[in-house]
């Protein structure tokens, strides 16, 4: 009904239809996103004749032409040289103290790795595949199932886009014009919100099937564990201690913070000597292939953004949308279906680039301030790493376990209603994402 509304407003013809249904048919064929956007781009230029197919070649410069993207490689290699110099496992024994009094202590303890992981490198796949690896044995010999282990840390890797700094926040930015600072900050409250939520629902399923023990350990015990911990590992705080002092005080922007936080990490290794010149080839090929994933989508969203905008389509959506109905709950319950349905088969990154263009103007005409619509949509494309067919995540920690991704997906249901709720917080609270923003932003 909504879809034949928009038609009507914009009179869609061929040259969008056709485009639409040759981008599907590749995303089917498994296309990578690139090459589908792409092509659709081409032919709805070719169809409508109402840009310039050299546009094309012009927008695939221009749309990754911007300092803002530099961060996204530094933010990548710093999660690398991170894992490679064994300083994500003192984030993992830190973790572990704070937790071990809470029965599901190691549950919990791998859940806020996965939040430490995400406020360095951003990414969500990395995080999963780096605390995977150093969790998912450990959970299963502490008791717990080995799809719902999987599940957890597919779950708690979902706060790498979430928690700042985050590449989806970045990419965003760029789309939308506003500064990746001002999202980090908004980004915050929202994406702890998250990252407890997911913890508590672990402790909560914990207390029903009883996978972990412990909790028995005096005040006192806990906090000589911790302090040894602590005294440990205190070194590998250094790294997102810069990178939020930094940002957050406004010293350095997000590229410069992401600089500083390779060099830094770097130094760190080779000081303790878990880091060679040797490991240098591999650890650049590994995060360049992560990098080489994300900007072509981005360019190649720049041309196929424009042709929409000119054929009309998110003004036609947000006057299709409003003539069914004016409550404003309801056009968020909408735009929120929309993003989990799209999360659920399609990345994060074309997500953003195809439909932040589209919602936003509907989000403006029912008083939804930008930056809320930001976080909002950040936070809901995020439950689709958590849930198929797409579901990053768990092909992920899949490919780590060998654990069958309907098992993992079917154990992850509690943290997708968990993290859902959040997302309603956030869209219908809107001082949990601008409360920490300056006046001007709320």
């Amino acid at each position: 009904m909504l879809w034949n509304t928009v038609n009507q407003t914009v009179e869609l013809g061929w040259d969008f239809y056709v485009p639409v249904l040759l981008f599907v048919a590749l995303i089917a064929l498994a296309v990578p996103v690139w090459a589908a956007i792409g092509s659709a781009a081409i032919l709805m230029l070719l169809m409508s004749g109402d840009l310039p197919l050299s546009l094309v070649g012009e927008r695939l410069f221009t749309g990754i032409d911007a300092f803002a993207l530099t961060a996204i490689p530094l933010f990548i290699l710093t999660g690398d040289v991170l894992v490679r110099t064994g300083l994500s496992r003192k984030f993992l024994d830190v973790a572990e103290a704070l937790t071990c009094f809470t029965k599901g202590g190691f549950g919990s303890a791998t859940v806020l790795v996965c939040g430490m992981f995400a406020a360095i490198s951003g990414s969500d796949a990395a995080g999963a595949a780096a605390v995977g690896r150093m969790t998912i044995a450990r959970l299963v010999e502490a008791g717990y199932p080995r799809p719902y282990a999987c599940a957890l840390v597919a779950a708690g890797a979902c706060t790498g886009i979430l928690i700042p700094p985050s590449i989806a926040y970045i990419i965003i930015g760029l789309v939308l014009g506003i500064s990746a600072s001002t999202l980090f900050l908004a980004a915050l409250i929202p994406g702890l919100c998250i990252l407890f939520a997911i913890l508590i629902t672990n402790l909560i399923v914990n207390r029903i099937y009883a996978y972990e023990g412990g909790g028995n350990l005096t005040f006192g015990e806990w906090l000589s564990n911790l302090g040894r911990a602590l005294k440990s590992g205190w070194y590998a705080f250094i790294v997102p201690g810069i990178i939020f002092y930094g940002i957050f005080s406004g010293r350095l922007t997000p590229t410069e913070a992401g600089a500083t936080a390779v060099i830094v990490t770097i130094l760190m290794g080779f000081i303790l000597g878990t880091l060679k010149f040797a490991d240098f080839p591999s650890m650049l090929v590994s995060s360049a292939k992560v990098n080489g994933v994300i900007l072509p989508i981005i360019a190649f969203s720049a041309p196929l953004a424009e042709a929409l905008a000119i054929m009309g389509v998110p003004q036609g959506f947000v006057t299709s949308a409003t003539s069914l109905t004016n409550e404003p709950w309801l056009l968020i319950l909408l735009m929120i279906g929309i993003l989990i349905a799209s999360g659920c088969v399609m990345e994060t990154t074309p997500n953003i680039v195809i439909l932040a263009p589209i919602l936003m103007p509907l989000a403006e005409n029912i008083g939804m301030n930008e930056i809320q619509f930001c976080v909002m949509m950040i936070t809901a494309l995020g439950v689709g790493f958590i849930t198929p067919p797409l579901g990053l995540n768990l092909f992920v920690v899949s490919g780590i376990t060998g654990e069958s991704i309907l098992k993992i997906a079917a154990r992850a249901v509690p943290f997708v209603l968990c993290m859902f709720v959040v997302v309603l917080f956030i869209a219908y609270v809107p001082a949990v994402s601008t409360s920490l923003l300056p006046d001007i932003y709320k």
